[in-house]
């Protein structure tokens, strides 16, 4: 009975004792710069993404959305008809969400939290014009655009080693 004791107690200490250090030595930080160039790769390599902004209700609604190049800043622009759902969403809350991620490859994701913003600008319209708005009538006066200023950046890039937290499963972030 003291040997089963003494083995129960011994065996509780050492997964005490591992649990403790995998979780002071398992975290991983990462640089500002690590983090940022595992998202441009992850960015770089999506044609799509998905907007997500919050309706009138209060419920999210989340749409596929062909983005511009991104800037080095991580300023997001897309463009869209002005009486779109999204530009009235968007007037009612600025703050959203903009989630990039090959499902096709799963490398991971990055969601870039931030203000909206409506521009209604023709000649910046005209210089991010894509050759397939030829064939909409009237585009330049149905469509504006969206800037998105980021706030924070979350980015998951698992060949780049960008993980989440073990302990917390938070993803790495940034703070702009």
């Amino acid at each position: 009975m003291k040997n089963k004791l003494f083995l129960f107690l011994l065996g509780a200490i050492l997964n005490f004792t591992f649990f403790f250090s995998v979780k002071a030595t398992g975290q991983t930080s990462f640089c500002r710069d690590s983090v940022l160039n595992a998202a441009r790769e992850i960015i770089n390599e999506t044609d799509h993404c998905a907007l997500i902004t919050t309706d009138s209700t209060g419920l999210p609604h989340v749409r596929t959305m062909s983005h511009f190049p991104f800037t080095p800043d991580f300023v997001i622009w897309f463009a869209t008809a002005r009486n779109s759902m999204k530009v009235t969403e968007i007037r009612h809350n600025p703050k959203v969400c903009v989630y990039f991620s090959d499902h096709t490859k799963a490398d991971g994701y990055v969601a870039v939290i931030g203000k909206a913003e409506i521009i209604d600008d023709k000649a910046l319209l005209l210089s991010k014009k894509r050759d397939y708005w030829d064939g909409i009538p009237r585009w330049k006066e149905i469509f504006v655009l969206i800037k998105i200023v980021p706030k924070k950046l979350e980015v998951i890039n698992y060949p780049r080693g960008v993980n989440s937290d073990p302990e917390t499963l938070k993803a790495p972030s940034v703070e702009f």
